[in-house]
């Protein structure tokens, strides 16, 4: 498996399950080069065995390399991305409920579901993509939503990309974030307004905005159900003082980030 092999996989995953409108925006923001993906997100309990250093395993196996860690109090998460030294390859971002911190509901719940995972299973590379790994209820996912927004996404769609990032440094009609968002609100697409369009800035060196989430069909054990599925991401970085574009992130725009799957 090669790293283009894995973000290919990936990829089919992600926009013929969870974000379907992700091959509409490419197509609008494709240009002669193939498009750049800056970053993809993976979502995780931290409970074994699917924690993040479990899901981070194949691409540190394809050469990435822990570069940053990140804290998000209020939602509970912790996260790690991870970089390449081919600077072509994206960035993985990969967060964690911490469940401890949660209700006794929610834990109740999240175990249930956990305790179903096969361990030996999580070891193939194919689990990074394998979508749902539990039976659930859509009463369950309701019930996790009220909670945390996060665990509820999670708990439905299991494991896949979360969202894929076009990195807008690269286009050459568009020099702006926000010009994006424009150009994709004026085709018909929402753009996340938590903490405004453009979350971060140039003195951050990092700008980031994105789609709301698609609504997909979930077949739950109870019935089918339309709920938050993945979305569309674009960051544009900016120079560091020796030259070279920012690499890490601003947690306090990747917060409002994480909103793009709130209903």
């Amino acid at each position: 498996m090669t790293p283009d092999r894995l973000f290919q996989l990936l990829w089919e995953d992600y926009t013929s399950r969870l974000c379907p409108s992700a091959g509409n925006v490419h197509k609008l923001l494709q240009e002669d080069e193939p498009l750049i993906n800056d970053h993809i997100a993976l979502r995780t309990f931290n409970l074994p065995p699917v924690t993040m250093e479990v899901l981070a395993q194949p691409f540190l196996a394809l050469g990435y390399q822990e570069a940053g860690d990140y804290l998000f109090e209020a939602k509970k998460l912790v996260a790690k991305h991870y970089q390449h030294s081919d600077p072509n390859l994206p960035k993985v971002f990969i967060s964690q409920l911490k469940v401890e911190e949660c209700s006794t509901e929610l834990q109740a719940i999240v175990q249930q579901l956990v305790s179903q995972v096969d361990r030996e299973e999580t070891q193939s590379v194919e689990f990074l993509y394998s979508g749902r790994p539990w039976p659930l209820t859509h009463e369950q996912y309701q019930q996790l939503a009220q909670e945390s927004e996060y665990a509820a996404w999670l708990a439905a769609h299991g494991y896949g990309a979360n969202h894929f990032t076009v990195s807008v440094n690269q286009l050459n009609q568009f020099e702006q974030v926000q010009q994006v968002n424009d150009y994709l609100k004026a085709s018909g697409f929402v753009i996340n307004q938590s903490g405004g369009e453009v979350k971060g800035s140039p003195q951050l060196l990092l700008e980031q905005s994105s789609t709301m989430a698609d609504k997909v069909q979930v077949d739950f054990d109870d019935g089918v159900a339309l709920i938050p599925g993945g979305f569309y991401e674009f960051a544009k970085r900016y120079p560091m003082s020796n030259g070279e574009l920012y690499s890490g992130f601003v947690a306090a725009s990747a917060d409002k980030i994480f909103e793009s799957t709130n209903s």
